[in-house]
């Protein structure tokens, strides 16, 4: 494996030969009891109990690798490295069919405190760039186990939407001074028309130009560029934790899978390494989730490639979440 970087787009592409094939087990992986099919667990809570709740593990079949370094080079125009990097699985509860959504309240937090402490983990490493946490719920959305899990990544290369969003951040900063992602949660916030859930410290919403039906987007209310910093104090995770569980339960109401990805500010040694006069970064960036129901009659969004295609208002999809009644917690 390696990766190649796309000159026009800049996004690195990771290239495979042959996909290969999971371990061969009789029983599930991650269930309690399998813990020896595993690699060694990296992380536990609660710590020092013989029973787990949730456990980081290094991925059964990573697609990047912890050790050496980048090996970046060249062939003519183009740009090559080597698979450097580091892949997860948070494993998010001891039973199999119980999905985050469905979880308690302090199990959820338990997930919560696994993705603070393993990304300032990672950041710790300089070879490092940048730290993604993941969710892949559904068959829709290639999950490839089926106990609840998340996964984590640390790469020597910041992903392209990423990029995308630091540079429009640091422009928007330039021009008005305040945080871009700010002033969208105070609109949002006023206008109340795509807020889907709410509390004093996190808002979820509709975007206004949503790339697919009900695609929602998990904010702090008040400014911070680094996950793992801001959700340091137990208060804060305690209102995430409700705050997310209630949201992934709306969308399944309503989409069999989905896709959640953690947007965070890149790794601090990188930053004051690399990105040299861009001082204002703690001040321009804003950490968020972004979450992708899958529709299985939704292909027009695929089929456009270069525009999205999205059926539904985002008004009209906050409106039929917000309306969805929650289960008793």
């Amino acid at each position: 494996m390696e990766l190649r970087k796309d000159p026009i787009t800049q996004s690195w592409v990771m290239q495979v030969e042959g996909e290969g094939a999971w371990p061969e087990a009789a029983a599930c992986p991650l269930c309690p009891g399998q813990e020896a099919l595993c690699p060694p667990t990296i992380y536990v809570q609660p710590p020092d109990s013989a029973h787990w709740q949730v456990r980081v593990i290094p991925h059964l079949r990573p697609l990047y690798r912890i050790e050496g370094d980048a090996q970046r080079s060249a062939e003519g125009i183009y740009d090559r490295m080597s698979h450097l990097g580091a892949h997860e699985i948070v494993v998010e509860h001891p039973d199999h069919r119980l999905p985050l959504s469905q979880q308690s309240d302090d199990n959820v937090k338990m997930v919560l405190q696994a993705y603070v402490a393993r990304s300032a983990d990672l950041k710790k490493d300089r070879r490092f760039r940048y730290v993604t946490i993941f969710r892949n719920q559904g068959a829709l959305a290639g999950q490839d186990l089926s106990h609840p899990h998340s996964q984590i990544t640390a790469t020597p290369f910041i992903p392209r939407r990423v990029g995308y969003e630091l540079r429009s951040c640091k422009r928007y900063f330039e021009l008005k001074e305040r945080c871009l992602f700010c002033d969208i949660v105070k609109q949002e916030l006023t206008q109340q028309v795509r807020v889907v859930d709410a509390n004093e410290l996190f808002v979820a919403f509709c975007p206004f130009a949503s790339r697919v039906p009900y695609e929602t987007w998990v904010l702090p209310v008040h400014h911070h560029a680094a996950f793992e910093e801001d959700l340091s104090s137990h208060d804060q995770q305690s209102h995430l934790a409700r705050l997310l569980k209630r949201v992934l339960w709306r969308l399944q109401q309503v989409a069999p899978a989905y896709h959640l990805v953690l947007h965070t500010s890149p790794n601090v040694a990188f930053k004051l390494e690399q990105v040299g006069a861009w001082q204002s970064l703690a001040q321009d960036y804003h950490w968020h989730f972004e979450i992708l129901p899958i529709l299985p009659a939704q292909s027009k969004s695929y089929s456009l490639k270069e525009v999205y295609y999205n059926s539904l208002l985002p008004e009209v999809a906050a409106k039929e979440l917000r309306d969805l009644v929650l289960r008793p917690t």
